[in-house]
């Protein structure tokens, strides 16, 4: 297994920000993504990494980026170390295939989710509102007769409010409106579809669903583009097409072993988190593994 990186210091540069996965440098009129093999469930960051999850994370985000970049543009100005500012150099085996320089943008303040299947949290808020008689969810009027994991009519788009704590909340459009303005919701609802659309067919043609994914935008100058990472099992739900079956969970290409193995501790889901086994670590790596291969080849 290769080594595990769960925290980065990188001293030549301030640190902007550390997230549930990835640590951001600011490099002055750029900036430095490294996807780190930390892994969250629950929103609590687990005390021991996923080994190679930072460059399937990184790996996956590069091979949207260029895939997708008929459609809108991105953050990307390199992942090739060889082009990075000369301090870092002395940090190449850390950065190596886990690492981006983005350029600066000013972040839309929301996630921005399509959902081609009904799972998740959608799912559970359905179930809720059905037990009043109603099949409405944030606008979103269901089938009445779609099951859990069902394929949705068309792809929609559900918003969440975006917060930095890891705590989002379902929202509908009318409310996105009110939050980033009218010209804003829209660039973000139409190309998320078409982005997930493009996505989500030439995944079918590689024996994978995509159930759900979120994306993240911003602006650079006047300029509407895609941001973060984009479409790995970190953001998105892929399902096995031949082990489908609606009216369940799915096996999936993500961290499901962990959180079935935390379920099953009755831990709750309240830092400290406690150590994983490796049999689970393992479990996940080879699931990540597994889908980048089958997705991009590499």
């Amino acid at each position: 297994m290769s080594e595990i990186i769960l925290t980065t210091d990188i001293k030549e540069y301030p640190l902007l920000r550390r997230g549930k996965v990835r640590d951001i440098y600011d490099l002055g009129d750029s900036l430095l993504f490294i996807a780190t093999d930390r892994i969250s469930a629950f929103d609590v960051v687990m005390p021991n990494g996923i080994p190679g999850k930072g460059q399937v994370l990184t790996t996956m985000s590069l091979f949207w980026f260029d895939f997708l970049k008929d459609i809108i543009d991105n953050h990307l100005i390199t992942a090739n170390i060889e082009e990075y500012p000369q301090p870092l150099q002395k940090y190449k085996n850390i950065l190596y295939g886990r690492s981006m320089v983005v350029t600066k943008a000013q972040r839309v303040d929301c996630e921005c989710i399509v959902r081609g299947y009904i799972s998740g949290s959608m799912w559970k808020e359905l179930k809720a509102v059905r037990q009043k008689g109603l099949n409405i969810v944030h606008g979103f009027e269901f089938p009445p007769d779609i099951k859990e994991s069902g394929n949705l009519p068309h792809p929609i788009f559900t918003p969440s409010s975006k917060n930095d704590d890891g705590h989002d909340e379902n929202i509908s459009y009318e409310q996105l409106v009110t939050l980033i303005g009218q010209e804003t919701a829209e660039l973000c609802r139409d190309k998320s579809l078409e982005v997930y659309q493009k996505a989500a067919d030439y995944a079918l043609t590689k024996g994978i669903i995509i159930a759900d994914t979120k994306f993240e935008f911003g602006f650079n100058d006047d300029k509407f583009i895609l941001i973060d990472e984009v479409l790995s099992p970190d953001s998105s739900r892929f399902w096995p097409v031949d082990r489908y079956q609606e009216g369940r969970s799915q096996p999936s290409f993500d961290k499901q072993p962990i959180r079935d193995y935390l379920d099953s501790l009755g831990w709750d889901k309240k830092p400290p988190a406690p150590q994983l086994p490796q049999e689970v670590v393992e479990a996940s790596a080879e699931r990540y593994l597994k889908v980048q291969k089958l997705l991009t080849g590499r």
